[in-house]
């Protein structure tokens, strides 16, 4: 078949709307399905990697999430209740000395949902898309699309089309985390450049990260996350906000300011982790991106940026392929090697940071602390955690 014109991309999020705004500069068809009434982010803030800041850059935005964003320098992680620290990286080692940009998912999705307007990009609100079938979308209801000539899935780690046409099989993490905004606490305690955790053995985790701010206010804002077996999410709600306000601050009492700013349970959000990688993320017709093709913990904070390199990399083969099918197999190939690799990391780096027992927290801080500080091994590490081993930046 010859290249796409009329493409439907599935999921209003990152990976679907920088998808849809480099296909449809082309010159194509798209038509983006979101299930919500009115397309709006999910989540809060995250780290944008050098890596998602070079898509942002091809895609002519990165001035836009700049200006909403907070550049962050390092990442710190201590071990309580002794307060040694066992996780410093600097993205000063990094060749070019590139910094990351901490930033809420309102603005990056401000900023993408603007541009995918102005790029001709049409949106059907309300379709809940679980499945594709010959160029067409299904909804939850029933509904089906107009044939499209190729369909794009970015609609998350569950979804249904890539479980039931590319043989999605996910399984489950322990642990997840309650995630909540709030405002920066500005207070000596807290480095704005820098996301900073700390640990109890494996089984705890607690961080605040700067994420700059939303588009609609100048405050600037703190995504604070605690990390919590989703099994023991009701057990968290029934025990009350205040004995677990008071279990944070026993665990790290300078966060009482960013605690000042959560007054319900409702405000933070249950997330939860699972881990599946894609064989061959495409099929005639059918691309999937984002957590839909691979998802795995946050732990090593790429999600965000792997999916907005999985967007722009489908788009660069829709374009320089002839054939459809033929670029979709070249998509597959270009991000094959640097999926997997972020895939199998995350997978063997998960458990040092959420799980039970002693022996990985044990070795995480007296073994692999020591590792880190060999020569070069603060470049590798910092490279690691920017998402550039194997760089797949365009």
């Amino acid at each position: 078949m010859s290249r796409p014109h009329t493409i439907a991309v599935a999921g209003a999020g990152p990976a679907g709307l920088a998808a849809a705004i480099a296909l449809a500069r082309q010159g194509r068809e798209v038509v983006m399905h979101e299930r919500f009434d009115a397309p709006a982010p999910v989540g809060a803030g995250f780290m944008l990697q050098p890596t998602g800041l070079a898509v942002m850059r091809a895609l002519g935005l990165e001035a836009e999430i700049r200006a909403l964003g907070q550049p962050l320098t390092h990442i710190v992680g201590r071990r309580h209740p002794t307060g040694d620290l066992v996780l410093d990286v600097s993205y000063a080692h990094l060749r070019r000395s590139e910094a990351a940009l901490g930033v809420h998912r309102a603005a990056l999705f401000d900023v993408l949902h603007r541009a995918a307007l102005q790029s001709g990009v049409r949106f059907e609100a309300g379709f809940t898309a679980v499945d594709a079938d010959e160029g067409r979308l299904i909804a939850a209801d029933g509904r089906r699309t107009p044939r499209f000539d190729l369909v794009v899935d970015a609609t998350g780690a569950r979804s249904l089309i890539a479980e039931r046409r590319l043989g999605a099989r996910r399984r489950a993490l322990a642990f997840g985390a309650l995630w909540a905004t709030t405002p920066w606490p500005r207070t000596a305690d807290f480095d704005p450049s820098a996301l900073q955790q700390v640990y109890r053995a494996a089984d705890k985790m607690i961080g605040v990260l700067p994420v700059g701010r939303r588009p609609d206010a100048p405050q600037a804002l703190a995504t604070f996350f605690w990390s919590l077996k989703t099994a023991d999410h009701a057990r968290w709600r029934d025990a009350g906000l205040e004995a677990w306000k008071a279990e944070v601050l026993a665990f790290w009492p300078a966060c009482a300011p960013v605690l000042e700013g959560i007054t319900t349970p409702d405000q933070l959000t249950l997330a939860r982790y699972g881990h599946h990688t894609l064989a061959l993320p495409v099929a005639p017709g059918l691309a999937a991106i984002g957590d839909a093709a691979h998802a795995t913990s946050p732990q090593l904070g790429q999600g965000v940026n792997m999916g907005l390199l999985d967007a722009f990399g489908l788009a660069e083969a829709v374009e320089r392929e002839a054939d459809r099918d033929r670029a979709l197999w070249a998509y597959a190939a270009a991000r094959r090697w640097h999926i997997r690799l972020y895939q199998a990391l995350s997978l063997v780096f998960t458990p040092f940071y959420q799980a039970d027992g002693k022996l990985l927290p044990w070795v995480r801080d007296h073994v692999l602390g020591r590792i880190a500080r060999a020569p070069g091994a603060a470049r590798l590490l910092a490279a690691t955690v920017s998402g550039l081993l194997l760089d797949p930046r365009p």
